[in-house]
């Protein structure tokens, strides 16, 4: 298994450019609650719990998020319990609620995702690599950490292997 550098500076290496970071930071998080959502029929109740397909998908990713790091995995994981939550709620709603709610949180999320690319001028990560579309979820909750001053020596890591994130002007000037 790639280790967490290894993941997360593959990921970034599609997406270096600060435009492209601003979309993802909102297109990711609508595509996880989209899946969340359509993942979230039929549900069960198992002792006063619900279960879904949303859930058990959900359980699995945190599990490869932990193993990856334990600090960012637990996070992770609390994300995607509220990702889970959200979904719940729009799958408790009538089926043309609930299909519109995710179909239209999973289309715009993805618009969003590629408006960002054609400021990239690369294609997505999981064209080339599958796991790349586990670790956009990661990599933008990294991100974060990153700009509230977490995770330094990961973010040196990642730069030494792709370079810094860059605005547009950097990138006429290159």
């Amino acid at each position: 298994m790639k280790t967490l550098t290894d993941q997360l500076s593959q990921y970034a290496a599609y997406h270096r450019d600060v435009r492209n970071l601003s979309t993802h930071l909102v297109g990711i998080p609508m595509i996880v609650i989209a899946v969340t959502t359509l993942l979230g029929r039929p549900a069960f109740a198992v002792d006063g719990f619900t279960l879904s397909p949303a859930v058990v998908v959900a359980i699995a990713t945190a599990i490869y998020y932990l193993l990856l790091d334990l600090r960012l995995g637990a996070t992770m994981a609390i994300l995607l319990a509220i990702a889970v939550g959200l979904g719940q709620w729009f799958a408790a709603m009538s089926t043309p609620l609930w299909l519109a709610a995710g179909i239209a949180l999973f289309a715009v999320g993805w618009a969003f995702q590629f408006v960002g690319h054609h400021y990239e001028g690369r294609k997505p990560a999981f064209v080339d690599d599958v796991v790349g579309l586990l670790i956009g979820p990661l990599f933008v909750t990294t991100e974060v950490a990153f700009m509230l001053g977490l995770r330094a020596p990961l973010q040196a890591a990642i730069e030494a292997r792709c370079g810094p994130m860059h605005g547009p002007a950097d990138r006429a000037t290159t």
